[in-house]
């Protein structure tokens, strides 16, 4: 069982359920560590202390913010809790908003929202509320000292917890150079519009993530595998020389393509890197 990042509570109305946060995604990232070129000795990094240039043990750390050059105000984890109590131990949701109004951009970080112990059927209620509603719960939540916007949205049998992004951290559309947003504008079609639809719907199937993996991690492993095995462990691959760009026509027969995608066996499922 994952350990809990937070433990508290939602809170909308006077209903109140304990629960406990647990991350949902998993992180498969290859770990790739940082080498010294010149004797491939792995490169460390060192906790110290400025003024003494003396290394400094974890038990000697603490937290301080700075309100002018060189001075701080030492903030202990009690400190930044007794800032607003309730804001540290309660996911208060502030509105109930359609599903599909919040946009995919504003999406974050999603965390599994657990029961806590006699939680359990008010914890289902306010699932089943929002699975019947279609309605995603938005509510603020403050960890590791800042404070999220969030979405409590119903995922099967579990509410998940997704942070979002603020308005003000979303970069604006306005100044970007975007086919315009009409037909017309964008010098599409119709032909060509029906014709991609036909091609998008020979596409679709029902979403099946687990069908869906990282080749591109597969392919790097690969890779480290047979370098081993020529015993090129410590041969440091040089850059290919870049492709030399085409001078042609930029004007895309998007007929001739769509109709090339039709007359073949589109596969509908691509595997992702």
């Amino acid at each position: 069982m994952a350990r809990a990042l937070w433990k508290g509570a939602i809170s909308f109305g006077l209903v109140h359920i304990p629960v406990e946060l647990i991350s949902a995604s998993l992180d498969h990232e290859l770990d790739l560590s940082m080498l010294d070129r010149r004797d491939f000795a792995p490169i460390g990094y060192k906790r110290y202390n400025k003024r003494t240039g003396k290394e400094v043990a974890w038990d000697d750390i603490i937290k301080g913010y700075e309100y002018k050059t060189d001075e701080y105000v030492v903030l202990s984890e009690e400190d930044l809790k007794q800032a607003n109590v309730k804001a540290t131990q309660t996911i208060a949701i502030d509105t109930f908003v359609d599903a599909l109004e919040v946009p995919l951009t504003f999406y974050a970080h999603p965390y599994y929202l657990l029961p806590a112990k006699g939680g359990e059927k008010v914890y289902a209620l306010l699932r089943e509320t929002l699975r019947k509603a279609n309605k995603v719960g938005i509510a603020s939540v403050v960890m590791r000292t800042k404070q999220h916007l969030c979405a409590l949205v119903c995922v099967g049998d579990a509410i998940v917890l997704n942070t979002l992004r603020y308005a003000d951290e979303i970069r604006p559309t306005d100044d970007l150079d975007l086919p315009g947003s009409t037909l017309k504008a964008a010098g599409i079609s119709d032909k060509e519009l029906k014709m991609a639809l036909s091609l998008v719907e020979g596409m679709s199937e029902a979403w099946q993530p687990e069908q869906y993996h990282d080749s591109y991690r597969e392919d790097v492993l690969a890779l480290v595998k047979k370098k081993i095995k020529a015993k090129q462990t410590k041969t440091i691959t040089a850059p290919a020389p870049e492709p030399e760009a085409e001078h042609g026509s930029n004007v895309v027969d998007l007929v001739a393509l769509l109709q090339q995608s039709l007359g073949k066996k589109v596969p509908a499922r691509r595997k992702t890197a």
